[in-house]
């Protein structure tokens, strides 16, 4: 039999790299883009929600709690579920992985209450299927207390027992936590799965710790590497300053017994374990020199193979952008046309629909608002209080509890605005009109002070 794996995590926040992660909107290195589309959505989100964080969220909102939640509370748990990898293959292949999933549901829902788990994803595109699920820690009673708290609760009004409160302590206690490894391996039995060693020190590995092992790993090799390397040239060296002071010419001006006795030495050395133990490290050297050689670069090559998949995957991503951008533009454009074909139409069948959208258009220039724009082309006159922009003066006049009305022409049959009982284009000119008198006026005033004075 197989065994089951249940890994909870507190997490803090909207948590929204894990979000990320899960509902894919970064592949990860270790996922398989051709893959991910596989990948499920066990619990649709509610009404209005987008998103895995955004679920967390809601179900904080209404929840009913009492206490201001803190900055460092936690507001989720993490819940990872899967099994070995030969059997999660096997329950693939079966064609029971619905029903495990389903099974699983089932088992967080009864044990934590189904409002809690707020989300549910499953993952096919990594090396052994799994499920991420989300519990917010919704909890009801009183809290534990320390002892001084305890007596001290006499002296004030006892609280209800059924408080809802936010707390991830109470659900992974350390009793708790192995009660859950014992439920679920019962609720998994049916799959031929059983619960993992009791007290293994075996601990669940992401896959940032995973990356960051790799790179330490490949940083102590290169370490290694250059150390060896020092050894094995100071050995090197070492051997020819031997070789120097066996060839050096004062030995041949020297003694015949100081001579006699070098020559010994000499012979000794040769004879000796020195050399024979500076050659025998110098190959072993040059052998773990070599060993860590390649290592590194298969260290090198898989780090070259991570970027070309990460590469790829980016041009993937942008190619699947572009796209859905020239999708939504042909879409785009083909409503734009639909609709310039309907406004055509319209404007055909009903003469005064044009009038009414060249109106509209002008009462948006001159300055009316939307609300004000609907009452005039319902007929109705308005009061305005502001200013109104003239195009054809290229500013705007002030407008002191104007009425304005449309009113159709008899005639031409073309719809007018009228800013108090007068057409807006010849209001707009008396007012122009106003404005160059009032400049005009001073000057002349100044004009004629100075020729009194003369």
């Amino acid at each position: 039999m197989g065994f089951v794996v249940l890994h909870m995590e507190k997490a803090h926040g909207s948590d929204s790299g894990t979000t990320a992660h899960i509902e894919r909107f970064i592949i990860p290195k270790n996922a398989d883009p051709t893959r991910t589309h596989l990948n499920r959505k066990l619990i649709e989100y509610p009404e209005g929600v987008k998103d895995r964080s955004a679920a967390i969220q809601r179900r904080l909102e209404e929840a009913g709690l009492t206490r201001k939640i803190g900055s460092n509370q936690v507001r989720a748990i993490r819940i990872n579920v899967s099994a070995t990898p030969e059997d999660m293959e096997r329950i693939e292949r079966e064609g029971r992985l619905d029903e495990w999933c389903a099974d699983n549901l089932k088992y967080f829902a009864d044990t934590f209450g189904r409002e809690n788990i707020v989300a549910a994803h499953l993952h096919l595109d990594e090396k052994t299927p799994h499920m991420h699920v989300t519990l917010v820690p919704i909890v009801k009673g009183e809290r534990k207390r320390k002892k001084r708290e305890e007596q001290a609760k006499k002296r004030y009004r006892k609280k209800p027992t059924d408080t809802v409160r936010l707390c991830a302590d109470d659900i992974m206690s350390r009793l708790k936590l192995k009660a859950y490894q014992d439920s679920y391996a019962v609720a998994m039995k049916k799959y031929g799965l059983q619960r993992g060693v009791d007290g293994s020190e075996a601990r669940h590995v992401s896959t940032q710790q995973y990356y960051r092992d790799i790179k330490r790993q490949t940083e102590e090799l290169k370490t290694e590497v250059v150390e060896l390397q020092e050894r094995k040239e100071t050995a090197r060296e070492e051997l020819e300053r031997a070789k120097k002071e066996i060839q050096t010419e004062r030995l041949k001006g020297a003694a015949t017994t100081a001579a006699a006795n070098i020559a010994e030495s000499v012979g000794s050395l040769f004879g000796s374990n020195k050399v024979k133990t500076l050659e025998r490290e110098n190959t072993a050297l040059h052998r773990e020199v070599a060993t860590h050689e390649e290592t590194i670069e298969a260290l090198q090559a898989e780090i070259q193979t991570i970027r070309a998949d990460h590469n790829r995957q980016v041009l993937e991503m942008q190619q699947r952008h572009m796209t859905e951008i020239q999708m939504k533009e042909a879409e785009h454009k083909r409503e734009v046309s639909r609709l310039t074909r309907l406004v055509e139409k319209l404007c055909a069948w009903f003469p005064l629909a044009k009038e009414v959208l060249r109106v509209e258009k002008l009462c948006a220039i001159v300055g009316f608002s939307t609300e004000q724009t609907r009452t005039l082309i319902a007929g109705r006159e308005v009061t305005h209080d502001g200013t109104l922009y003239s195009e054809e003066h290229g500013r705007s006049f002030t407008a002191r509890n104007v009425t304005a009305k449309i009113r159709q022409e008899s005639v031409s049959k073309r719809l007018v605005l009228y800013i108090n009982q007068t057409p807006v284009g010849e209001w707009f000119k008396e007012q122009f009109e106003r404005l160059k008198q009032s400049m005009r006026q001073p000057i002349q005033s100044q004009r004629k002070s100075k020729g009194m004075k003369l």
